[in-house]
């Protein structure tokens, strides 16, 4: 017979057994884009383990009485180490408590989620996981920018500005065939800039940096790759930042100009 398990019966635990540590995602920071999933999760958490850059709406989701623990996880700044969090993660599993990990985005893009899921399934913990909306999804639906688009952009491509050996993991692809999209990139974004160019992307190209994406507080830098890091430099403040870079970004007044002339 075909499995008829529904979605929701993965946050609960046969009688008897540990439930799983669900790694969840918290989207790019609007509570809006949370899935129904995440929110089902949060309301029946007794343990939540989450990134700094999580708001206290959505941690307000949590029961009153839910144990919460800031692990203090953001670009460039990490209060914990990835195996203090790992060992915490495991002995908060230990105590038979529902145990929610809460990471900015999704949890498995450039959030570590697969080590901290190897390293409690390696302990012999279940783990479930609930995607969330990236950055890359949400503030490109914020600023209007079509990630993709017939004639400029065939694809896109995820980067985050902190490769293991420090250096910027760009990838070996024809950069000018996807937008490009860069994660943690708030102190990097002339890095960015110079290697995209030295990689054969013209000065002129479009660049954008959104701070705090799809939050109240959200700000939009928009440039070319010749002059973004001193236009963000000048416009913008110290908060979160996504950088993407490409034809499609061009797009972004016209497409904005249209949607406040048709009411929206």
């Amino acid at each position: 017979m075909p499995d008829m398990t529904s979605p929701r019966d993965l946050l609960f635990a046969p009688p008897g057994e540990n439930p799983p540590v669900l790694l969840v995602g918290a989207g790019p920071g609007d509570p809006d884009l949370l899935t129904m999933a995440a929110v089902k999760a949060l309301m029946r958490a007794e343990v939540v383990l989450y990134d700094a850059l999580v708001g206290p709406e959505i941690l307000a989701l949590a029961p009153r009485d839910a144990e919460r623990v800031c692990v203090g996880k953001r670009s460039g700044n990490h209060s914990m180490a990835q195996a203090a969090i790992n060992g915490l993660l495991l002995a908060k599993a230990r105590t038979g408590r529902r145990v929610v990990r809460l990471k900015g985005g999704d949890p498995l893009l450039f959030g570590r989620g697969g080590e901290e899921m190897q390293h409690l399934q390696a302990h012999g913990v279940a783990v479930k996981v609930i995607p969330g909306v990236t950055a890359a999804l949400g503030c490109a639906a914020s600023a209007g920018v079509p990630l993709t688009h017939r004639g400029l952009a065939s694809g896109v491509t995820l980067h985050t500005a902190h490769g293991r050996d420090g250096g910027l993991p760009l990838g070996s692809a024809d950069l000018a065939e996807h937008t490009q999209v860069v994660y943690m990139g708030r102190d990097r974004i002339g890095a960015v800039a110079a290697a995209m160019m030295a990689r054969g992307l013209p000065p002129d190209t479009p660049a954008l940096v959104i701070e705090n994406g799809t939050l109240p507080q959200e700000r939009r830098c928009l440039g070319t790759l010749a002059d973004i890091a001193e236009r963000a430099a000048a416009e913008l403040s110290d908060g979160p930042a996504l950088i993407m870079v490409g034809r499609t970004v061009g797009l972004m007044p016209v497409l904005v100009r249209e949607m406040a002339d048709s009411g929206i």
